[in-house]
C-alpha cells in the first residue's frame, strides 16, 4: 500500500471557523511524482492573513508564491507544474490574473483551464489557483 505525503495539513474549523465544517485536508499531497495542490488564494499560508483584498493582481501574485513555496516542500520547483487550472470571480479578471501567472511560468509550459466562476469559497477572493507538478523526469 502507498502512503502518500500530506504537507501543511489543517482542519477546516480553523479554515472557516463561520462555517460549520470538520474537514481534514491538506495543502498539497505528493503521490509518487506527482504534487497535487489544493487551490492557492490570496492568503499568506504562514499568518492565514488574506492578501491583497480587492486587488485580484495581488492575490494571483501571493496564490503564485504559495504554490512556488509548496512545489519547493514538496521536493520540486514550479518548472514541474504541467498543470494550472485559474478560478475567476469575474472574467475581466483574465488579463491581469494571467499577465501574473505568465511572469512566474515563464518557459514552464503548462497547459491550462480558466473558469469563471460566481464565487469562491469566501467574498474577498477573486481568483483561485490549482497546479499539479510531476517531480522528476526529463523534457523529450
Amino acid at each position: 500500500m502507498t502512503v502518500h505525503r500530506r504537507i501543511r495539513q489543517f482542519n477546516t474549523r480553523e479554515t472557516y471557523p463561520e462555517q460549520s465544517l470538520d474537514n481534514d485536508l491538506c495543502q498539497a499531497v505528493v503521490a509518487g511524482d506527482t504534487v497535487y495542490l489544493r487551490g492557492q488564494i490570496g492568503q499568506d499560508l504562514e499568518t492565514s492573513e488574506n492578501v491583497g483584498i480587492g486587488d485580484v493582481e495581488a492575490q494571483a501574485e501571493q496564490a503564485m508564491a504559495n504554490i512556488e513555496m509548496l512545489l519547493k516542500e514538496a521536493g520540486g520547483s514550479l518548472e514541474h507544474i504541467v498543470k494550472v487550472v485559474v478560478y475567476l470571480t469575474d472574467a475581466r479578471f483574465r488579463e491581469p490574473v494571467y499577465r501574473v501567472m505568465g511572469r512566474w511560468l515563464k518557459g514552464v509550459y503548462p497547459v491550462s483551464t480558466g473558469i469563471v466562476v460566481s464565487a469562491l469559497a469566501r467574498p474577498e477572493w477573486l481568483v483561485e489557483i490549482d497546479a499539479t507538478a510531476v517531480l522528476g523526469g526529463e523534457e523529450v
